[in-house]
């Protein structure tokens, strides 16, 4: 972090006696440092994160969010604007344009969340209609099973089973509640170290550059600027990756219900898809919440459309998988599709959905330390001809 080196202004001197600017000189890493120091490191930084697990996470999630605000920061600190207090005002802005966001969706969400509430009568009808077919269809096939009790309604007796199992219902809700409060801790702790982080971003950032080898000078070339650009085309990407796949699904599904499959699809298109490219933004798991709306509504009105409605969205979760996200993030980090696809299986086996998150932004600050180093590193070669080793 830190702000980066000022380009110097152009020359006004004529192209011909314009003098091009030297490449900075390459470090030599010496054959002993390559066969003793770079192997030891190599093993103490997997200790070390594999004794550190959850806490080496919380760091992570926190400097990924510290580069995403930085620039910010560090515009409004150019001024006479003291850093702490930019820092203040960025973190407020933030909450505020989140609010406003909200603001502005919930009149158009609400309209439809009221005529959907309008709609529960008829949807309640409908679903105990055709439970009720379903359990006649079933009992003519020799399948009985009892959905409806005698004299109750589908939805009465499909309750009333449902509150049998209250006591593991309890005792679940007990370790989500532990678990939600875990969480909420994590939270707190990530906001605090962002913020830390921040604060004493231009001192982290001018340790980077002692530590790194020294760029030449302007900040196509400086270290903590190009991983700031790098986070910053990830957040872009994830962005554009929502985006689109939450208007796919809210066209999806205004075209079943144009089509006469999903009535519901046509009049709450919008809301289905504001909800699905939101849960986008989480891994793996995100698309699976996003489309339970969608598929409960679907079954409480009629199952074969909620069985369309699934098969829609698995196929749209198909073509995200394999086609949208490896595209879409592999242009924006400058990275193949297969490691991409790599990176968000990798992380969420180490990390679970937490992991498969902070994969890509740590793939592409990977990417842009490797390009680094390989333009300012050099290895001392091996003289084969000598039996020495070092």
């Amino acid at each position: 972090m830190g702000e980066p080196p000022s380009e110097e202004p152009p020359s006004e001197e004529p192209t011909a006696e314009r003098v091009a600017t030297p490449e900075p000189e390459r470090v030599v890493v010496p054959r002993w440092v390559q066969l003793v120091v770079l192997p030891l490191a190599l093993v103490g930084l997997w200790a070390i994160a594999k004794a550190a697990g959850k806490v080496l996470v919380i760091f992570i999630v926190a400097g990924l969010i510290a580069l995403i605000l930085n620039p910010v920061v560090a515009f409004l600190s150019r001024g006479r604007l003291p850093r702490g207090l930019a820092v203040l005002v960025v973190y407020l802005a933030f909450f505020l344009i989140v609010t406003g966001i909200a603001f502005l969706l919930a009149n158009p969400i609400s309209n439809q969340v009221s005529k959907f509430a309008d709609d529960i009568p008829h949807i309640t009808k409908e679903a105990n209609r055709n439970l009720a077919h379903f359990q006649r269809t079933l009992n003519q096939h020799g399948i009985h099973v009892h959905f409806i009790k005698q004299g109750k309604t589908a939805l009465q007796t499909l309750g009333e089973k449902a509150t049998k199992g209250a006591g593991s219902i309890v005792s679940f809700s007990g370790g989500v509640l532990s678990e939600v409060a875990s969480a909420l801790f994590d939270l707190v702790l990530i906001f605090v170290l962002s913020v830390y982080m921040l604060l004493y971003g231009a001192r982290i950032g001018g340790l980077v550059r002692r530590v790194m080898p020294p760029g030449d000078g302007t900040p196509r070339d400086d270290y903590p600027w190009l991983v700031q650009n790098a986070v910053a085309r990830y957040v872009g990407g994830q962005l554009l990756f929502s985006l689109i796949m939450g208007a796919t699904a809210a066209l999806a599904m205004y075209i079943l219900g144009v089509l006469g499959i999903f009535d519901a699809g046509r009049t709450y298109a919008a809301v289905f898809g504001i909800f699905y490219g939101f849960f986008e933004l989480i891994p793996y798991v995100g698309p699976i919440i996003g489309a339970l709306l969608p598929v409960l509504v679907a079954l409480f009105t009629d199952p074969i459309s909620a069985l369309w409605v699934t098969l829609t969205f698995i196929g749209l979760q198909q073509l995200e998988g394999h086609l949208v996200a490896p595209q879409i993030f592999g242009h924006t980090l400058r990275i193949n599709p297969l490691l991409v696809i790599f990176a968000l299986l990798l992380g969420l086996q180490v990390h679970g959905v937490i992991g498969a998150l902070i994969a890509l932004p740590i793939l592409a600050v990977l990417r842009e330390t490797a390009v680094y180093l390989h333009r300012h590193l050099t290895f001392e070669p091996w003289d084969r001809s000598s039996n020495n080793l070092l």
